[in-house]
């Protein structure tokens, strides 16, 4: 069987999302790029930046950059909603950054909706509320006080029509309400309730958005995923930063645990098969 781009975004799992694909369409990478390229050209939100140990971390704000950059090249003019972790993380990359207050109100959500009228919304790598109605990281503990509660524009984009894909990794990011009750059985989570149109799931959030990117450069022709030294050096910059590693706490040049070298292979990958496609 020819490899799927599904396929390279899921090397090295090892926290299951490798059994959650057994309840998706095979091409739900693919689906969810179709549904992002269907929208005509507009403001596009991105909401990312995960809490851990006083930073945000590594995964998310790369992925975040690299479909920001393709969505730009589209004509689409990305809106980045974060938090204040973030600060400094994508003005380099010349983005319209919103910040948010952790208690900041649902009318404020809805004002920012009015404010920009996006025609879709990305979540990459972004804490969500739980079926118990709190905000925890992967270990389960509870940052309801670090995190802007940002998954609120995601249940007003379902009120309004607006399309959403959510990008995770672990079962607690926006998104994962999808499988919510298989995250609950099969991988003994408290998931997040928060549901998308168009799941996608990858070993490392920034994985799923790098195989957004490559199926828009498959899709379009345009050539949108960056290489990887671009990606290298963003990551240096946002540790610079004070960016850390969510496994690890560490502020080091890693993604969840994973090397440069494995983050190269994924790069590294996608290319080849999107460079295949254009054969």
């Amino acid at each position: 069987m020819e490899k799927m781009i599904e396929d390279v975004v899921l090397l090295h799992s090892g926290r299951g999302m490798d059994v959650l694909r057994e309840y998706m369409d095979a091409d739900y990478l693919e689906q969810a790029a179709e549904l992002i390229l269907k929208q005509q050209k507009g403001t596009v939100f991105l909401t990312t930046g995960f809490f851990v140990a006083g930073y945000a971390e590594t995964d998310g704000p790369l992925g975040t950059a690299v479909l920001g950059q393709a969505l730009t090249e589209l004509g689409y003019q990305p809106v980045i909603v974060t938090d204040t972790f973030c600060k400094g993380f994508f003005e380099k990359k010349n983005f319209t950054v919103e910040y948010m207050e952790t208690d900041a109100e649902p009318a404020v959500y809805n004002e920012l909706i009015r404010k920009y009228q996006p025609v879709a919304m990305i979540s990459i790598e972004r804490c969500g509320c739980n079926i118990c109605d709190d905000y925890a990281n992967m270990r389960g503990e509870s940052i309801r006080k670090y995190t802007a509660k940002t998954d609120i524009l995601f249940e007003k984009a379902a009120v309004y029509g607006i399309p959403t894909v959510g990008i995770g990794d672990g079962g607690n990011e926006i998104g994962m309400g999808n499988l919510k009750e298989i995250i609950s059985e099969k991988l003994s989570l408290v998931p997040c309730k928060v549901r998308v149109d168009r799941l996608v799931i990858a070993t490392v959030s920034n994985w799923g958005a790098y195989g957004m990117a490559a199926y828009i450069q498959k899709k379009t022709g345009k050539k949108v995923l960056s290489p990887y030294e671009e990606i290298e050096e963003y990551l240096r910059a946002i540790v610079n930063l004070g960016s850390v590693d969510g496994v690890t706490k560490k502020q080091t040049m890693s993604v969840d645990g994973f090397s440069l070298e494995t983050e190269r292979e994924i790069i590294d990958n996608l290319h080849e098969l999107v460079d295949r496609y254009a054969v």
